[in-house]
């Protein structure tokens, strides 16, 4: 309840990264970084969050994380994310 904060997230993230949470808990944290609620969150600024909030990234956690990432325009798919760290992505054409 009330108001989720990023290192709520984070743990929201790991969590799914282990397979425990179903896949619209991970999609809703995401969700609440998106301002315009299109599905996207602009890549720079979710870059920054897990560099600078919480338990920041690593370079090499931010390499590994955004190396299978759908970015397009400069914005995370985070549907699509959602997806892949679920293993249900089925948009591969």
């Amino acid at each position: 309840p009330g108001p989720l904060n990023f290192t709520m997230f984070l743990s929201l993230f790991s969590d799914k990264l282990g397979g425990t949470d179903p896949e619209d808990s991970l999609r809703n944290a995401f969700a609440m970084f998106d301002k315009d609620g299109k599905g996207k969150i602009p890549e720079e600024y979710i870059k920054d969050l897990l560099e600078n909030m919480g338990d920041n990234f690593t370079k090499d956690e931010m390499r590994q994380t955004f190396k299978e990432a759908p970015i397009e325009g400069g914005k995370l798919d985070y549907e699509k994310f959602v997806g892949i760290i679920k293993g249900s992505s089925s948009e591969e054409a």
